[in-house]
């Protein structure tokens, strides 16, 4: 489950976070408008789950018969594998049953399958579920769960993000339908970004501008202040993350065109003061390609390469865009880029240097000048310019005026 923490990736607790039913079923939704048979005759993984409660499993078991799912299998890693380990208890769902193993608990991961009407009511539902132990500890690395992964057509799930770049790996060497949460911040990984500028995998239909709440999987006193990350209902702790879904299935969202202003009209009636009322675009110091700071004032008739900040993923339409390159994560082949800093130095808005080389700030997107808002580098010359947040390259796939 998500690392909420994203300084403290590798943080033990922080992987312990669980998905809400509601965030499921609206991303879940948005495949079934574009295709009402996407699931249909389909062997549904959830690995990294915890199948005696998660909102997955009784998501995809109550949906089983609507989907018209062949089989669904669901995963759980061992508790004495897990570095959070606080206040573990087996549930009553567990102990109750016949096949409940105290040797087995803890040192083994879970398997619950869902295939048949196992009850005799004729429906096949979450009353359905079948589980047992499994031979290891669940982890999706190990050779028992590559087998259950092969045998899947589509992997769905939260993975721990301390592992997100493994886990999105492992779906890809088998090539496999995926739909996974990971933190915005996952886009820029060179394990992850080529994917995107390849169309292999793009971002699902929740919007940049939401960040998902995720539940603790302890409870805290009510007297106790929580973070400004969290919310707190009665006694259960919900964390804030900045986080999307990744797939490769499609969606409608994806193959809408984003409505644009010419140049010129952006440049006369936006709604941003950083565009309003200028002459132009900001150009880049250091890469051909012009500065649009918000997706919406993305000019729609200029031909050449712009670059874009992150978010303008989910409107992203690849028949409407090229992408080119990330600024974080190399984009020489496409859009190289035209300087070098190392001569220059890092100065702080009051004026003092930081002690770091311009050399930081090599293949970042940078601006002539200082907004007097945060650092700025500088060279012998007096030369000043400014590196602006990560951006994307895009370019119009034809000319749209």
């Amino acid at each position: 489950m998500p690392n909420i923490n994203q300084t403290n990736a590798k943080n033990a607790k922080n992987d312990e976070f669980y998905t809400q039913y509601a965030d499921i079923e609206k991303e879940i939704n948005a495949y079934l408008e574009f295709n009402p048979n996407v699931f249909r005759g389909k062997t549904i993984l959830l690995p990294c789950d915890d199948p005696e409660w998660s909102n997955f499993t009784k998501y995809f078991a109550q949906k089983f018969e609507s989907f018209g799912l062949k089989k669904l299998i669901s995963t759980s890693f061992a508790v004495d594998s897990k570095n959070y380990k606080k206040g573990y208890k087996p549930t009553a769902f567990e102990t109750s049953n016949p096949q409940f193993d105290k040797t087995k608990t803890t040192k083994n991961g879970k398997i619950f399958t869902l295939s048949h009407d196992k009850t005799g009511d004729h429906k096949v539902n979450v009353d359905d579920l079948e589980w047992h132990y499994l031979t290891g500890d669940g982890d999706f690395r190990s050779d028992e769960i590559k087998k259950l992964r092969d045998e899947s057509d589509i992997i769905i799930t939260n993975p721990p993000f301390s592992l997100f770049r493994e886990f999105l790996a492992w779906v890809v060497e088998a090539d496999k339908k995926f739909v996974i949460i990971g933190s915005k911040n996952a886009i820029a990984y060179k394990e992850v970004f080529p994917l995107i500028e390849n169309n292999k995998m793009w971002v699902g239909t929740t919007s940049f501008n939401k960040d998902l709440l995720f539940i603790s999987p302890e409870e805290i006193d009510s007297s106790q202040k929580p973070s400004t990350a969290t919310r707190t209902v009665d006694g259960i702790v919900y964390l804030r993350s900045p986080s999307v879904w990744f797939t490769n299935l499609d969606h409608g969202r994806r193959h809408q065109p984003l409505p644009l202003m010419t140049m010129a009209d952006n440049l006369k009636y936006s709604k941003h003061k950083e565009i309003k009322g200028k002459k132009s675009y900001d150009k880049y110091d250091n890469y051909d390609a012009i500065e649009v700071p918000f997706t919406d004032a993305i000019p729609s008739d200029y031909d050449g390469v712009m670059g874009v900040p992150i978010s303008f993923l989910d409107k992203y339409s690849p028949e409407q865009f090229e992408i080119l390159g990330n600024t974080q994560r190399g984009c020489h082949d496409k859009v190289p880029d035209t300087k070098k800093y190392d001569d220059y130095w890092e100065v702080k808005p009051n004026g003092k240097k930081t002690g770091s080389s311009g050399g930081k700030t090599n293949e970042n997107p940078n601006l002539r000048g200082n907004d007097g808002k945060k650092n700025y580098f500088v060279n012998k010359k007096g030369r000043v310019i400014q590196s602006v947040y990560q951006r994307i390259f895009i370019r119009h796939r034809k000319s749209t005026k």
